[in-house]
């Protein structure tokens, strides 16, 4: 027979209790780092090699996290599983590393089983646990306290509090050593390329900017018809005006047709070099795409050319090209 269902009120009351209990215990984690975490940020910091991140089950879960948080931050760190170490993935360790070993109890058996080799590599191991006085936090060059007064799972057994402050552990030794070891804005681009700081921070104009035939390209004294024909041709929202030397002297927009309306021009008799924009924005090929977003929002427009040090066109780009980017 199941159990009656909850009502909404005692569900969201149980919700409640269980932030409140998880909160608690990684509020109770400030007063705990001390001369213990500096210790561990200074072993990180002098490690050669690479950190491997241990731990088993739940904790196993949070250590694969907390790699990928160090790794992410400058700290070169990927996850052990305890059980496969015993079984040959040990050779994965190298006398250059540091362990990061999560155990709650601080007795884990597979973590345990490959201490000896540990201690034999003479590897430092940094322990996150709630037990200070067990095995693994006597063989520890540095022990952080992670422990809680109770889980938050109303039987007491499901780590949930006890995961949630060893992950919050872990974030504060990786955020620790980022602004220690001076990691930038760049650096983490560097390392999250396909993500939007990736693309802002390391994408260029001449990564995106269209080149050769389709650049949309006409004399001073060409006819404003056929200036519009190559405008419509190439699909930029623009046309460049050069001069012999391929020099960009203006452009004819999308704003400057309307313009050209307006005045019920001659499209045959009237040059473009009339009617163009004289001097206009540019963009530069190793200037940053988001850089390019800026000049477009800064002055309205939604067309650039792209220029080298002596003026002359080698490329362009629009809105779209932006968008199709990821920069926009």
């Amino acid at each position: 027979m199941s159990p009656p269902a909850a009502d909404a009120d005692t569900l969201i009351a149980r919700g409640r209790r269980v932030l409140a209990t998880e909160a608690a215990a990684v509020a109770a984690l400030e007063g705990r780092l001390g001369a213990e975490f500096a210790a561990a940020c200074a072993i990180l910091l002098a490690c050669t090699g690479r950190i491997v991140v241990t731990g088993m089950g739940k904790s196993g879960h949070v250590g694969h996290k907390i790699a990928a948080t160090l790794a992410s931050t400058g700290s070169p760190a990927f996850f052990l599983h305890p059980a496969e170490a015993s079984h040959g993935d040990i050779g994965m360790i190298t006398d250059h590393d540091v362990m990061l070993a999560l155990s709650n109890s601080g007795e884990t058996d597979e973590l345990l089983a490959i201490l000896p080799i540990i201690k034999r590599l003479a590897v430092p191991m940094i322990v996150l646990t709630g037990g200070r006085n067990s095995t693994l936090a006597r063989n520890a060059a540095a022990v952080l306290d992670v422990s809680v007064p109770e889980e938050a799972c109303p039987l007491n057994l499901a780590p949930t509090a006890s995961t949630t402050a060893a992950l919050a552990m872990g974030d504060a030794l990786a955020v620790a050593l980022l602004e220690a070891r001076g990691f930038t804005e760049e650096d983490f681009a560097r390392s999250h390329p396909g993500g939007n700081l990736g693309r802002r921070l390391l994408l260029h104009v001449e990564d995106v900017m269209r080149q050769g035939e389709e650049l949309p390209v006409v004399g001073p004294d060409t006819p404003l018809r056929d200036g519009l024909l190559e405008m419509s041709r190439k699909g930029l929202g623009m046309t460049t005006v050069l001069d012999d030397e391929r020099r960009v002297l203006g452009v004819f927009t999308d704003g400057d047709l309307r313009r050209v309306l307006d005045r019920a021009l001659d499209l045959r008799a009237t040059p473009m070099h009339e009617v163009m924009t004289p001097s206009p924005k540019v963009a530069r090929p190793r200037m940053l795409a988001a850089e390019a977003v800026h000049i477009l929002e800064e002055y309205r427009i939604t067309a650039l050319p792209v220029v080298d040090d002596a003026g002359v066109l080698i490329g362009a780009l629009n809105v779209h090209d932006l968008f199709r980017a990821g920069v926009m």
